[in-house]
């Protein structure tokens, strides 16, 4: 996410365009819905068609017609997880399905194999998270989340999928908050920062919907 939002916010500068980051942010960890997927069927798709380059292509055609150069921060955010996080940490990515299987990555290509455990993935992830959370915070774009904007509402996307599922385990054997502490101090930051986005935008539709009328009299 801290890639995918740094990735958007650049590449809209020279655009002249504002990025809506709630949105940068849920396209960033969109391919890994698959994880919920296996977990629920039993499959073993992760970091396989959902994570396909040639899947995004096709998917955003139609945003790029019909957005044109505003559409670019959007799908940088979305390519970067698999061209860039999943490349260079475990790889095993099908970047070209359905076009072929063939996994990508540094350990495909003969590199040194990187876990999301190994020391230099947890030092790269701390350093681009503290980066990007000073991005958000110079920018003023961390205000965006304690506001009562509905579209907030997509960051139940990253909640469900990826912030609570691995935070209490899932898909790895245990907590990453009692394994792996300082990955998991990103994690618990942004699940929090959602967290407060979507109740305040839950919250809104709520007293939208439900506030008494007001009588006016005279």
């Amino acid at each position: 996410m801290s890639i995918a939002y740094l990735l958007g916010k650049g590449s809209s500068k020279p655009l002249r365009y504002k990025p809506n980051i709630p949105l940068l942010l849920v396209l960033s960890i969109i391919p890994d819905i698959d994880i919920i997927f296996d977990l629920l069927t039993g499959a073993q798709l992760h970091r396989g068609p959902s994570h396909s380059v040639v899947v995004a292509i096709v998917a955003f055609i139609p945003f790029f017609i019909v957005y044109r150069k505003k559409a670019i921060p959007y799908f940088l955010a979305l390519i970067s997880h698999s061209l860039i996080g999943d490349f260079f940490i475990g790889g095993q990515v099908q970047l070209l399905w359905p076009l072929s299987t063939t996994q990508f990555g540094l350990q495909e290509l003969g590199s040194y194999y990187i876990s999301i455990f190994n020391p230099i993935n947890i030092v790269l992830e701390l350093t681009l998270f503290t980066i990007a959370t000073v991005v958000l915070y110079k920018t003023n774009d961390w205000k965006v989340f304690f506001t009562n904007n509905k579209s907030n509402l997509i960051l139940i996307i990253p909640i469900f999928t990826v912030l609570l599922p691995t935070t209490i385990g899932y898909p790895f054997s245990k907590p990453l908050l009692t394994t792996e502490p300082f990955l998991a101090i990103a994690h618990l930051f942004y699940l929090v920062l959602f967290s407060i986005a979507v109740l305040k935008a839950l919250l809104s539709i709520y007293k939208h919907r439900f506030k008494p009328p007001i009588n006016s009299k005279g």
